[in-house]
């Protein structure tokens, strides 16, 4: 993968008590010829809430919002709204991410919501209903695929260690649930895996980035291709991660050498990759898709 060499895009600002210590770990989509950027930060009181930043290009931050766009707002989210990933169904936005309940413990689970399109391009914050598809259910690392399959929706999410796969007629109940992916013993995902993004539709299935943990607590980034119609069917799994921790921004910070996803989109041909930087900093990479599905 290329970095941009403008990384990090996005760094804390002392001045916002809300994303004073870290922002990282940002979803994307691509709308309206912007890329509009999702990305958690972490403030003063240590509790996460999310900020919006946008870009023409992909690249470069061309706005930035001063204030939060979306923050705790209930008991099981008390100490944090977490990661979050974003899915353009029909005219609406859904909203994945993890409600942190108590960092103590570190009890969380898997929420979500959903915004109109008009409301989220216009940055007019009308956030819908919260809802908790697995009440009580320690799980995250949450994605919700970009249309139905097989006339279900399909998420695919974790509990620990594996990727699982689960499926729904309304958003709101989630069944037949099972494993897609787990550690591989040897390897740099060793430890447990998670979704990044949404899969991307490409012409030979659903390109998937996944992050891998390995015993040694390095996070990096992998790549799947997922059947189209059967989206639990694996064609491919990467043997090497397609990034992992080099740079001084992925290597010192918060929490030293990672790399963590919540989203990529696909302009011109491009990948491009949003990543946290050693849970500090919001960063770019790119891939060219030709290369990616060799």
């Amino acid at each position: 993968m290329k970095r941009f060499q403008g990384n990090p895009i996005l760094k804390p600002i002392s001045e916002h008590a809300w994303e004073a210590r870290a922002v990282f770990n940002a979803a994307a989509l691509y709308v309206g010829g912007r890329v509009h950027i999702l990305y958690r930060a972490v403030g003063n009181d240590g509790v996460s809430r999310l900020g919006y930043a946008s870009s023409l290009d992909g690249l470069h931050i061309e706005e930035r919002l001063s204030s939060a766009v979306f923050e705790p707002a209930n008991h099981i989210e008390k100490d944090g709204c977490e990661d979050p990933r974003l899915t353009l169904l029909g005219e609406q936005v859904i909203v994945a991410y993890t409600a942190l309940r108590d960092r103590i413990s570190n009890a969380h689970q898997i929420a979500l919501t959903s915004i109109a399109i008009d409301d989220f391009t216009n940055k007019r914050w009308n956030w819908r209903e919260r809802w908790t598809p697995f009440a009580g259910v320690r799980n995250k690392d949450a994605a919700i695929f970009p249309r139905k399959i097989g006339g279900r929706y399909v998420m695919f999410h974790r509990i620990d260690p594996d990727i699982c796969v689960a499926y729904s007629d309304d958003l709101q109940h989630w069944s037949h649930i099972k494993a897609v992916i787990g550690p591989r013993m040897g390897k740099w995902d060793c430890w447990k895996v998670g979704a990044a993004g949404p899969p991307i539709e490409i012409g030979e299935g659903w390109l998937f980035i996944y992050h891998g943990a390995s015993f040694e607590r390095v996070y990096r980034l992998g790549v799947l291709l997922l059947d189209k119609g059967d989206p639990g069917r694996v064609l491919y799994r990467s043997e090497t991660p397609i990034l992992e921790p080099t740079t001084d921004y992925e290597r010192f910070g918060r929490v030293p050498n990672v790399v963590f996803s919540c989203g990529a989109i696909l302009m011109d041909d491009q990948l491009h990759i949003y990543y946290g930087g050693a849970d500090s900093v919001v960063c770019v990479a790119t891939y060219d898709l030709s290369e990616l599905i060799l």
